[in-house]
């Protein structure tokens, strides 16, 4: 693609960073339940967004929430192989 890796890693540190640190607040605030199916709805949401160390505050947060973020991640990394190269294709 012609874009500097280093940037793209300290993107992806930064973005995983501010997940996990935001995210119960922003959960509250947008009040996603922190009981039974909302630990689902948190971990998926924190493992899609914030990658990994978004999972890894899920898992210490809830073992249920920690569960579906690395399940949200492995999902997250297997479209986007899969989808990258026909999006580029079109470009």
């Amino acid at each position: 693609i012609g874009g500097v890796p280093a940037l793209s890693a300290v993107f992806a540190v930064i973005t995983g960073m501010v997940g996990a640190l935001t995210g119960k607040y922003l959960f509250d605030l947008l009040r996603v339940p922190a009981a039974g199916e909302g630990w689902t709805a948190r971990g998926f949401a924190l493992g899609t967004a914030s990658h990994g160390i978004g999972a890894a505050r899920a898992l210490q947060v809830n073992a249920d929430a920690g569960a579906y973020a690395g399940l949200a991640l492995g999902l997250q990394v297997v479209l986007a192989a899969l989808l990258m190269p026909l999006v580029f294709r079109f470009f």
